[in-house]
């Protein structure tokens, strides 16, 4: 599960034979480094979204009246601050401002992603990989619920954070699919595009998140998880990430997932065993089932 992402094409391990997949990951590697990778069709209230939260000072007033000019965006965080995971007291709010006040600057983001991935899923230039749009974003909002359900049962982790890195964890992946297209004859080898996703989704999905202005965490969170050696001090934002992709992929084969968290660090510093992530999986599927359709379908 753990790999080295690499930092140039120079490093990067594409299949011999493929010229084709050389320039690509050239030109990756200049997009990452010069910070001009951008999504198509991101829309713009996303974008104010982004930087009006910029703003700490700023007034949930003035967040509601961002949120409340796209029809789309103001719906889904109303859906947010209504479900079963974050309405707790079962009591239904149907003033915008009351809303972003209940479910805070962070998923105030994460419904501004969610809303904006929505988008760029029916963006025209991206309908040749529609059906792999739509695998990549029910894997998000597994990842995204699961992360919220993990990190809302630790101790010192803010779980409105882990539920965003969740749903940007595989943004990378779209990034490199979107791209992809360029180079049509290259991507009939599907062995190739997966090593090539493999190798480079987690710098390239860094770059991005760095790119729309998120925190350095989450960035570090969606470049570090799949790094299961990785050392820190205490339990973080990346160690519920890793968690929440690994529960997802083994998601239905929780005998399996005893086995392969063996070793995985963050386990440990969550203080995670086979029980506890049985039980998140299992006992908590309405929160998770009612967060994944908050954050659209």
């Amino acid at each position: 599960m753990t790999h080295q992402h690499p930092a140039s094409s120079d490093e990067a391990t594409v299949p011999s034979g493929h010229s084709g997949a050389f320039q690509f990951v050239a030109e990756l590697a200049e997009e990452v480094s010069r910070g001009r990778v951008e999504l198509p069709s991101f829309p713009d209230v996303a974008v104010r979204v982004r930087k009006v939260l910029a703003d700490e000072q700023v007034s949930n007033e003035q967040i509601a009246r961002v949120v409340g000019s796209d029809a789309g965006l103001a719906a889904r965080v109303f859906t947010l601050a209504n479900s079963v995971a974050l309405n707790r007291g079962g009591r239904n709010v149907s003033e915008l401002k009351t809303a972003v006040n209940r479910i805070g600057h962070n998923n105030v983001r994460t419904a501004a992603v969610s809303f904006a991935i929505a988008q760029l899923r029916r963006a025209a230039e991206l309908r040749h990989i529609a059906k792999e749009l739509e695998g990549l974003w029910q894997e998000a909002t597994m990842v995204a619920a699961l992360a919220y359900a993990i990190g809302s049962r630790a101790n010192k982790i803010n779980a409105d954070e882990c539920m965003l890195a969740g749903l940007l964890h595989n943004v990378g992946k779209i990034y490199i699919l979107a791209r992809a297209n360029r180079h049509g004859n290259l991507f009939k080898d599907a062995g190739t595009l997966a090593q090539v996703i493999r190798d480079w989704h987690s710098n390239v999905g860094k770059a991005i998140v760095e790119n729309w202005g998120f925190p350095e965490h989450i960035s570090e969170a969606v470049a570090e998880h799949e790094n299961i050696d990785r050392n820190a001090g205490h339990p973080d934002v990346t160690d519920v990430l890793t968690v929440a992709v690994m529960m997802a992929g083994f998601a239905g084969h929780e005998a399996d997932l005893e086995l392969n968290m063996q070793g995985v660090k963050a386990f440990w510093r969550l203080e995670l065993d086979n029980d506890k992530c049985v039980h998140i999986m299992n006992g908590c599927t309405e929160e998770i089932a009612a967060l994944r359709m908050a954050l659209g379908d």
